[in-house]
Order: structure tokens, then sequence, then C-alpha cells
């Protein structure tokens, strides 16, 4: 099956007991035993729970990994995975990351005693030296597109290079979403997203997933899952699936809007760069080709003027709603500097390019000619 008819179908067959086309939906916290210790594959909805089985057949297939863990946000299903590591074990990072995740290694992990690296984007000279920086590298960590100054990585390369080493991958593919992007055929062992954003697709749910290449990788995860704790509840799941059904569609209309955005951008006054990996300007916009089957519904543009100019901006926009989060069907803008990468301290976001003058734009589906005008006249009030 083709990715739209697998998106719809994965995870949702008919009831068996009614015929009704959407399954129901699986509220019971337990489950009635035929006999003490045996159950029809299901006791406690914290140790599994139907609905959330039918959402993780369906990232599974979806990113072409063996087993998914769903998780109750994309920082739980980040958690998840460092959980697996020992003190003394370290992460190399990609050093331009969400700020979530930044935090999560630096002031969370860290103090457990796991050491970290971090290391600029597109250079794999810069990885390679910081595997050779920690005491016992055992994960490699990326995001590609990065989260904000959506740089490109070579998850192919990099993955190789770990595994050279002996480290796992995991590729943080929210950005991208398997709809553009399957980091597992480019050699990663774990993909991690917030199902929060595009997958879920309305800004009404918080989730988050592992996928795993193979089952036996996901078996720590799985334990992890249910000795945390920290599992998404039915409902949640319900509406990540449904939203799951409409990605093929949605990705394509935000990269059309973002790409369409992103080309005015570039000549519009008090713009010192729009960075869009769909533009030939971008650094890696080539290797996004070969990469991606489009470049995605993000783009940032840095301002002239600084933090002055970019809450004006802000502050200006109509349409786009000024908000934390991105990926769903309306249009937001973020400032980083202030709200999602507030956690990183100034003196290291921007070296790292996350500087005061910085706007994220989480491209929407409304019409292309009312964002480009709610745009414009943001620079005019």
């Amino acid at each position: 099956m083709r990715f739209e008819t697998r998106a719809i179908h994965i995870g949702q067959d008919p009831d068996r007991s009614t015929g009704a086309t959407i399954p129901p939906l699986y509220l019971s916290s337990t489950y009635t035993q035929t006999a003490p210790g045996e159950t029809r594959g299901y006791d406690y909805a914290r140790s599994d729970n139907p609905t959330r089985a039918n959402l993780e057949a369906c990232l599974a297939s979806l990113e072409g990994g063996e087993a998914c863990a769903a998780f109750a946000s994309g920082l739980a299903a980040c958690s998840a995975i460092l959980d697996t590591l020992q003190p003394g074990d370290g992460v190399v990072a990609s050093h331009d990351l969400y700020g979530g995740t930044f935090r999560l290694l630096d002031k969370v992990f860290r103090p457990q005693g796991i050491d970290v690296a971090f290391a600029e984007s597109g250079d794999p000279e810069a990885f390679e030296r910081a595997i050779h920086a920690v005491r016992t590298p055992r994960l490699l960590w990326l995001e590609s597109p990065t989260n904000p100054l959506l740089d490109i990585v070579d998850i192919g390369g990099l993955s190789a290079l770990a595994s050279s080493y002996g480290l796992l991958t995991v590729v943080d593919n929210t950005f991208a979403t398997p709809g553009l992007q399957r980091p597992i055929e480019f050699g990663a062992d774990y993909v991690v997203h917030s199902t929060t954003k595009y997958l879920g697709g309305h800004s009404d749910v918080i989730g988050g997933a592992v996928i795993a290449r193979t089952f036996d990788l996901l078996k720590r995860i799985r334990f992890l899952q249910n000795a945390r704790g920290a599992v998404p509840g039915p409902f949640d799941c319900y509406l990540v699936q449904r939203g799951i059904k409409t990605l093929a569609l949605r990705i394509e209309r935000h990269c059309k809007n973002a790409r369409r955005l992103a080309h005015i951008l570039q000549d519009a006054t008090g713009v010192r760069r729009v960075i869009y990996p769909g533009l030939s300007s971008h650094a890696g916009h080539e290797l996004a080709k070969r990469q991606m089957k489009d470049f995605g519904g993000m783009l940032s543009l840095e301002l002239e003027g600084g933090l002055v100019a970019a809450k004006r901006f802000c502050t200006g926009l109509r349409v786009f709603s000024l908000a934390e989060s991105l990926g769903g069907i309306e249009s937001l803008c973020c400032h980083p500097a202030t709200m999602t990468h507030a956690s990183i301290p100034k003196e290291i976001r921007e070296p790292r390019g996350i500087t005061d003058g910085l706007i994220r734009l989480s491209v929407g589906l409304e019409h292309i000619d009312d964002l480009v005008s709610d745009v414009l006249q943001a620079f005019k009030d």
C-alpha cells in the first residue's frame, strides 16, 4: 500500500463485533480476565490499550519501522530513549535543537551523569570530534530540518558514521513527518515525534512517539513506557490517528504555501535573510532535494532591527497567531529567543544563530494570498 492508503487504513480495521468503519474508542482503564493471569491481550490501560495500539501500528508502518511506542508528549518520548542510558554514557547532538530537547539534555540528563557534546549540524567532522569528546558515546541525536534554523542534516552519512563508532542514531522527524522523509530508510535506528504537531495537525492534542527500526530496539522503550507511565490517553491517541488520515493532503498544502511565502519574503523590506530549504540559496537545498519529498511547512526569517523589529512584526500579525507549537492547520508565528528556545542561555543560542531578530513561521493551510498580505502588512505596522 502507498503512504496515503496506509495513513488511512493501518490500525483502523472495522470493528469485528459491530462492523463500525471507525474502530471504537477504548476508554476502559482495566480489562476483565478470563482466569487469574489469563487475558484477551490487555490487562491494564497503562500497559496497553487497543486505541493506542492502533496508533502505534500506524506510525510504525508510516515510518518504516518494526514497532512504535506512543507517549504523553514529545519530550516524554525523548526521555524514554535517553532513559536507556547509564551514567557515563554519552550523547552527541546537533547544535541546533528544539529548546526543550536542549533543556532535557543539559539540565536533566547531564546532571545525572550523561555526557553531552554538540556539533554543528552541517559539519560531519564536527560530529566525529564530538564523538571523541564524550567518554562512552552511545547515541547520536539529530533533527532535520532543525528547529528553528532549518539546517538539513545528512541522515545517511551521519548514521553511517555513528554506526562505525557503535552509536545508535535518533532522528527527530517532527518537522518533516514521514510524509516527506523516512529516516530509518537512511540508516536511523530510532525516529522520535512530537505527535502534537503535524501528525495531530489541529493544535488540539499533546503526544509523542518513538518508532524503532527493529522490535529488539524497542523492548527497553516499551518497558519504560509501562514502568514510567508517561502514556497518552485513548482520546489523545484517537485524535492523533484521526489527524494522520489527512496528513498527506495537509503536508502538500503546507509545503506549497511555505514555498510561496519564502520566495516573497526574500524581497521584503527589513528582512535580513529568509531560511527555507526550498530556496536555492539555502546551504542544504541540494541535500534536502535528495533526502526529502518536499521542503516542509516551516520557514524562519531574521529581521533587521533585532528584538524591537521582531516584537513589532509579531504583534502586527492578524492571520498568523503568536503562539508556541507548530504544524497545525492554522498559521503560527514564534519568536524563538523568548519562546521555544528561551531555555537556551543567550551566550549559547546567539552564536548558533538564534538571535533576537529571528522569527519562526509555521505556515498553515489558509489561502496563500491572505498569508502574504498579513506578513507584508506586519512590516508596515
